[in-house]
């Protein structure tokens, strides 16, 4: 026996004094004074520590685990199936689960799908430039000439109001401001710089894409006022004393420091344009046309083999665009 209050770690040492080869059991777990606490083992983690897992990768897993299997059910798993849907045939009164090329075929050999994406781009290309103008300026204002946070929080809110209702509801509101006897043309004529109202302010091309510059904006606005609040000040400081004018600031230190947030608004617009159909509808009145639309004609009219394989090459083609920006710049550091 041992005197009461001996630590635990004496006690591991009588296996060895009693001459005997066997080792203290595992449960033995060291509870003295001073000592440390060594990790409880099991056979789980010894046989993964053998087969060269390590206990904190098998912890990762288990933790991404959820977003693994959520991205598998609702991401991995509908594309596959479209790009499945899409080498299907399509009769007059059923879908012919049949190993076909006769949806790309017509796809690629129909000129109206020419158009539809030249159109696409068209809008895509038109929002960008105008979405970065707009969202570059409002950043730059935002991070280097409001000196208060509570000021710059409260004006990047007043930018997000448009955003507390739906997209539907906002492109409806500018029906009344667009239209033949709406505000736009009742100013216009009584400034007296038109003699009749003008056809062109709503649904037209025009219309299109001043609702896609009102609803994505913001998407521009966010990573470039985010990546613009993260330059050094002191940059700004040494350009000026070596004699740097603002322009010259501007070009050469604050905007290739602003490039990878650029480039992240860039995506989000461009993908959002390039995905939407509703915005066309609506503000073109059914007269114009893009990737988006053709693929909604499609699913009204049931032929889901067409509208798959329209959806795989815009998805392609999506993919091709972000692997091309991507290459002139490296956004890692931003994410």
């Amino acid at each position: 026996m041992l005197p009461a209050g001996t630590p635990s770690w004496t006690k591991t040492s009588t296996w060895s004094a009693s001459g005997t080869n066997s080792s203290p059991p595992k449960a033995v777990i060291a509870t003295g004074r001073g000592a440390s606490q060594p990790p409880v083992t099991s056979d789980v983690w010894e046989g993964w520590a053998v087969n060269g897992v390590s206990r904190a990768t098998v912890t990762g897993w288990l933790l991404a685990s959820p977003l693994v299997v959520v991205l598998a059910g609702f991401l991995v798993l509908p594309i596959i199936t479209i790009v499945v849907v899409s080498f299907w045939q399509t009769t007059e009164f059923a879908i012919v689960p049949a190993f076909s090329f006769e949806n790309y075929e017509f796809l690629f050999g129909s000129a109206v799908t020419w158009k539809v994406f030249a159109a696409t781009f068209r809008y895509a290309v038109i929002t960008w430039a105008l979405t970065l103008s707009i969202g570059f300026t409002v950043a730059y204002y935002l991070a280097f000439h409001i000196r208060s946070q509570n000021v710059q929080i409260a004006l990047f809110l007043l930018c997000t109001i448009p955003f507390w209702t739906s997209n539907i509801i906002r492109m409806i509101s500018w029906i009344p401001f667009l239209g033949r006897n709406g505000l736009a043309n009742q100013t216009l004529l009584d400034w007296g710089m038109i003699d009749e109202p003008v056809e062109w302010l709503l649904y037209s091309d025009f219309s299109v894409i001043l609702a896609f510059v009102h609803l994505y904006t913001l998407f521009m606005v966010v990573p470039i006022f985010n990546t613009m609040m993260r330059i050094d000040r002191k940059l700004l400081e040494a350009a000026r004393d070596g004699g740097a004018s603002g322009f010259q600031t501007l070009v050469h230190v604050i905007l290739p420091l602003t490039k990878p947030g650029i480039m992240i608004g860039t995506i989000f617009v461009l993908t959002l344009v390039m995905g939407d159909f509703i915005t066309v509808r609506f503000m073109s009145g059914s007269q114009s046309a893009n990737v988006g639309r053709l693929i909604s004609n499609d699913i009204g009219l049931l032929q889901y083999p067409s509208a798959s394989a329209t959806a795989v090459v815009l998805l392609c083609t999506v993919l091709i665009m972000i692997a091309i920006l991507l290459r002139f710049v490296n956004i890692r550091k931003e994410l």
